[in-house]
């Protein structure tokens, strides 16, 4: 029997008894054959038990779940208390036509002169070309959106991007993207694009509808079972703005993942390092856009699935508040946890196609009655002055605890810019609890994943996952009804403690991963990898903005020894998507300089 522990009410908890303790995961590294057999050992009734509950003793869950009295009222959702209007933005109807919305956002964006970039004069180093580049392109008649199709389609099919063993789409139809790029093209030549966005390409990761293509969540089943008989609610909302969708991204199983390892459809790769893997689950997305196919991707964020990809290969990944966007039509849409979001080149970009999809449902309207959609106005001359009024949040201790220097020293050297540029001040911060913010969120997307997937497992599907899932999947079977309450109680506890933090400042900030891109083993390829160390540095960061349901953002920021890319992350207040997003592109500014081109590279807007 294990000894009661007893947690003192969160508001009457002293910080300065606050200790921090660097996280442990006590699991094993298992791939190929080994993990095969562990996969048939732990799904045996009585032995597979007793060995999840050994596995779940020796990292402290049991103690934290079973043997502890939490005095919190549980949380089942994120709840937020009524937050102050951010300055110098544009509110944005929710409930009126994307096309609107996106208008809007475009005249917040900082002047630019895309002609600039056609006129032969070389370019100081490396960028990715931007949504207007593009737009620009289509209304000069450089080129047209059917004739930047065809490339895509050339490269996809010559570079067997959409085959095993290394596939970036996992669904594609080259005469479907030929059929959206005529519209578009004859819409330009009419003189009528819908939008900025209208003759954008843009990749939809495999767990969100996107008709007329199946939505696997890169099984090999989901299909058989769920028939897709429309456009998600997001996807439809990018449609009606004029974006081309090439096809489905791969992802990590279930998004059960943080690696982007598939056995069924091959394992996409880091365009930085081929030999490396992109960060889960939206593994497709991230590297689809970081390799230049495609300016924007669409992914889910339940444990960092937008963020850890972004950040591994180099790309701006934007995770809304909770409830921001309508989540009808993915296969992650009935949790607590998850949100759809989007992945881009640029800061800009991402803002463009935010403001597309935003638009909370009516049911998350009720319950959590969210503050106003706005966007922030970087064309204001305002905004000197906003920045250099931000108060910056950093868990030092935190922050350090990376597997490699080079990642705290590249983030510290980008505050230290922040501060010399724009006057913005760091100030040290305690989190308390984040062990237990780590195993709440676990037992929470766990539990929902399982409640979510059970019927088809229970009939007869469970053997055809993968090994690492099947590893999640018996983990999840374990946790109790109270376990899941418990969880929800410890929410309510670290939503006191962020919100009493949120008095203080304004973003917290955090390297986004632990580490940079690991590498793929080998034997890892055909089975799947079950690997809880490299998870634990990837999602080190993450877990408050999921469990929370708070907005952060991941931003590239340089590299480390190796080449691989850095990501720094702002996490903000509820609803607060727009000083995070005006944080990121004053980062991304700092940065333009020092950004490399990924090793695999396509540009699809070749000046001459």
């Amino acid at each position: 029997m294990g000894k009661k522990r007893v947690m003192v009410p969160a508001k009457e908890l002293e910080l300065s008894t606050v200790k921090y303790e660097k996280e442990t995961i006590q699991a094993p590294h298992l791939m190929g054959s080994i993990l095969k057999l562990f996969v048939r050992i732990i799904e045996i009734p009585i032995i597979g038990s007793l060995i999840i509950s050994y596995m779940k003793k020796e990292n402290n869950m049991v103690e934290m779940l079973q043997n502890t009295e939490i005095p919190e009222k549980p949380m089942f959702k994120p709840e937020f208390p009524p937050q102050e209007a951010e300055p110098s933005v544009v509110i944005v109807d929710e409930e009126g036509e994307p096309t609107d919305r996106v208008q809007s956002a475009l005249k917040c964006l900082p002047h630019y002169d895309p002609a600039s970039c056609w006129s032969g004069d070389t370019l100081p180093s490396f960028r990715y070309w931007k949504i207007r580049d593009f737009a620009y392109a289509y209304r000069s008649k450089l080129v047209t959106p059917s004739k930047i199709a065809e490339e895509i389609i050339t490269l996809v099919e010559g570079c067997k991007y959409h085959k095993a063993p290394t596939p970036l789409l996992i669904s594609f139809d080259a005469e479907d993207i030929r059929k959206q790029a005529a519209a578009s093209t004859q819409r330009f030549k009419e003189g009528n694009p819908l939008s900025i966005l209208d003759g954008i390409f843009m990749a939809i990761k495999d767990d969100i509808d996107c008709y007329p293509h199946p939505t696997k969540g890169a099984s090999t089943w989901m299909h058989e079972v769920r028939s897709v008989e429309k456009d998600a609610v997001s996807v439809s909302r990018l449609r009606s703005c004029g974006l081309i969708f090439i096809g489905k991204a791969n992802m990590h199983e279930f998004g059960m993942g943080t690696t982007g390892n598939n056995p069924n459809y091959g394992t996409t790769r880091n365009p930085y390092a081929h030999e490396r893997y992109t960060g889960g689950s939206s593994s497709g997305p991230a590297a689809i856009v970081a390799s230049g196919l495609c300016s924007a991707a669409l992914g889910t964020d339940g444990g960092g699935s937008i963020r850890i990809p972004s950040s591994l290969c180099g790309v701006v990944g934007l995770k809304t508040t909770y409830g921001r966007t309508n989540m009808g039509g993915s296969l992650c849409g009935s949790g607590t946890v998850e949100i759809a979001g989007p992945i881009a080149s640029t800061v800009e970009d991402v803002i463009l196609v935010y403001a597309a999809i935003l638009g909370s449902s009516p049911e998350d309207r009720i319950s959590l009655k969210p503050s106003p959609p706005c966007l922030p106005i970087l064309s204001s001359l305002e905004n000197v002055n906003i920045l250099g009024s931000l108060q910056l949040g950093k868990y030092t201790e935190w922050f350090n605890d990376v597997h490699s220097t080079d990642i705290s020293d590249v983030c510290e050297d980008v505050l230290n810019l922040l501060s010399k540029s724009h006057g913005c001040k760091t100030i040290e911060i305690v989190i308390p609890e984040l062990h237990e913010m780590r195993i709440a969120h676990l037992v929470s997307i766990g539990s929902e994943s399982l409640c979510s997937l059970n019927p088809d497992i229970e009939d007869g599907k469970g053997v055809k996952l993968n090994c690492d899932t099947r590893t999640c999947m018996a983990l999840f079977r374990t946790f109790t009804a109270s376990d899941y309450v418990a969880a929800q109680c410890l929410r309510r506890r670290i939503m006191h403690h962020h919100m009493e933090i949120f008095k203080k400042v304004d973003v917290i900030v955090t390297p986004t991963t632990g580490m940079t891109a690991p590498k793929i083993p080998p034997g890892a390829l055909e089975n799947g990898e079950s690997n809880m160390q490299v998870s634990g540095y990837l999602m080190r960061f993450i877990l408050a903005a999921n469990l929370l349901g708070l907005p952060a953002i991941t931003v590239p920021v340089g590299y480390d020894k190796q080449g691989l890319p850095i990501g720094l992350q702002l996490i903000g207040r509820p609803w607060g998507e727009a000083t995070i997003l005006r944080l990121a592109s004053a980062i991304e500014e700092l940065c333009a300089e020092s950004r490399r081109k990924p090793a695999s590279f396509h540009d699809l807007l070749k000046t001459k």
